[in-house]
């Protein structure tokens, strides 16, 4: 008997690493494949704060912060590279709780940032304003280079701002962010308006007059539904996940997600860990109220130490947790209006998710999905297809639209009354 048990002992292990090296073959075989669909279906990411890191970290030097070789935090060419991205939203964030003049001159310092940072590796950035130009970046072999605004109070409540930024080159305009504004609720706010003012429809209507997209990540449920009420051209989310699954204020309900399909939006998951993991946002909702206050990156790393301190470690949360978000938006809104929204922004450690830590690791993400069954096609609609097709037919309503009305000159002060 002894001999028997110690046979079968023999032949448990064995068959043990026979499937642990079946496991590893598939993974590489998924990773494999999922990089020749990148090739041609290279990552669009709709958020990424670098030039927040190159101002608060080096203060604006750009040139000083090499981003040609592996860099310091989460986010350089050669990674970009290595993860397949072929186009790339920049985020020109501008914390909400400036005054409004300093929230002004910190967006044109911020778009100053990016578009010189883009100008400084012409081998490898494109500045790109629309489908036809990034397509062309990619012909070129150069990853295109949008411009996205995170927060409409930048535009002082301006229409004529709003214009201007979008000559300067800015693609998508979150329309809020920590905070309420004059004319629009964010989710970590007060509700001042119920959603949108007169005003705010206004901005709504006069970006989809111009062609840059309406992104609503960080509004309220009744913001989102305002303006899927009067929109004209797709909207965005272009850093969100799915509340279903984890009940974050700033994530995207199941009933939004259905109207977004009659829409022909696009919700970009992303990969912060609060949003795609519920263990972590119940470690972090207390942080919220604190951080609205924060302007600086030093403030705000030492809010998140004091938090620490208090709370202890916080849970992590992982690759996996990520692709369950993509599979419910793709469930609930349709596999057309799935797409990716890193929101790199130089954390590290645990502030990072598990398997996704820098911009090289969107192969994996994809690998990750094709284990699950997807297939090539549906795979390019996450990465690419679905992004491109939104801001396509936002640039063909701004073509007939422009035909339709000039520039709107409605002044915040002369708002009809909700």
């Amino acid at each position: 008997m002894p001999g028997v048990s110690s046979r079968l002992m023999l032949l448990f292990f064995v068959a043990l690493l026979s499937l642990q090296g079946g496991c590893g073959k598939d993974e590489k075989e998924a990773l494999e494949r999922a990089q020749q669909i990148l090739a041609t279906a290279p990552v669009v990411d709709g958020h990424n704060d670098l030039p927040w890191v190159i101002r608060e970290k080096f203060e604006g030097n750009v040139e000083g912060y090499d981003i040609s070789r592996r860099a310091e935090f989460d986010t350089d060419i050669p990674r970009l590279r290595e993860g397949q991205v072929g186009t790339q939203f920049w985020s020109v964030y501008v914390p909400s709780s400036l005054t409004p003049l300093e929230a002004m001159q910190a967006q044109l310092e911020q778009i100053d940032i990016a578009r010189r940072m883009i100008a400084l590796y012409p081998d490898d950035l494109q500045l790109a304003t629309g489908v036809a130009e990034i397509e062309a970046a990619r012909q070129n072999g150069r990853i295109a280079s949008l411009l996205g605004m995170e927060g409409g109070h930048s535009i002082v409540n301006s229409l004529g701002a709003l214009r201007a930024y979008y000559a300067l080159g800015v693609r998508y305009m979150t329309l809020t962010h920590f905070h309420s504004n004059d004319w629009a609720d964010s989710a970590t706010d007060d509700a001042r308006h119920e959603g949108i003012t007169e005003f705010g429809r206004e901005v709504v209507r006069e970006m989809n007059r111009l062609g840059m997209l309406v992104d609503l990540s960080h509004v309220s449920v009744d913001t989102m539904n305002d303006v899927l009420d009067v929109a004209e051209a797709p909207v965005i989310f272009s850093h969100s996940s799915a509340r279903e699954l984890t009940d974050h204020v700033r994530n995207v309900p199941d009933s939004v997600l259905k109207r977004l399909a009659r829409n022909g939006g696009v919700v970009m998951v992303t990969f912060i860990p609060a949003y795609v993991s519920d263990e972590r946002r119940e470690w972090e909702d207390g942080m919220i109220p604190l951080l609205k206050t924060a302007t600086t990156d030093a403030e705000w790393e030492e809010i998140g130490k004091s938090y620490r301190k208090e709370h202890g470690k916080p849970p992590t949360a992982t690759l996996a947790d990520v692709a369950d978000h993509i599979e419910h938006v793709a469930k609930v809104a349709g596999i057309d209006h799935v797409g990716i929204g890193s929101d790199f922004y130089g954390a590290e450690g645990d502030d990072l998710v598990e398997g996704l830590e820098d911009v090289s690791r969107f192969p994996h993400l994809v690998a990750e999905l094709l284990q699950r069954g997807w297939n090539d096609e549906d795979i390019a609609k996450l990465t690419r297809n679905n992004l491109l097709r939104a801001l396509s037919e936002a640039e063909q309503a701004a073509l007939r639209l422009q035909q339709d009305r000039p520039p709107s000159l409605m002044s915040f002060e002369e708002q009809k009354k909700d």
